[in-house]
């Protein structure tokens, strides 16, 4: 997995206030997308289109993915 293709998706969630975090384990990815303070909430996009489009980034298989969004932690 090269995270470096993750750029552009990167620079267009930080654009809107969020950060992503992109770690590697056990044969699967682990991706955490937390907001900032100035983060809009309109502009993530559902789960299934993220890993859609981190699936195309990446190059590798979408069932790979764990998405953890801002509002998954508490």
């Amino acid at each position: 997995m090269n995270s470096e293709r993750a750029v552009a998706l990167t620079s267009a969630l930080e654009a809107d206030g969020y950060h992503m975090a992109i770690a590697e384990a056990d044969a699967k990815l682990s991706v955490v997308i937390t907001a900032g303070p100035d983060a809009c909430e309109d502009c993530l996009v559902p789960k299934d289109l993220m890993r859609s489009m981190l699936s195309s980034e990446l190059g590798v298989d979408g069932a790979i993915i764990d998405i953890t969004y801002p509002a998954d932690v508490h």
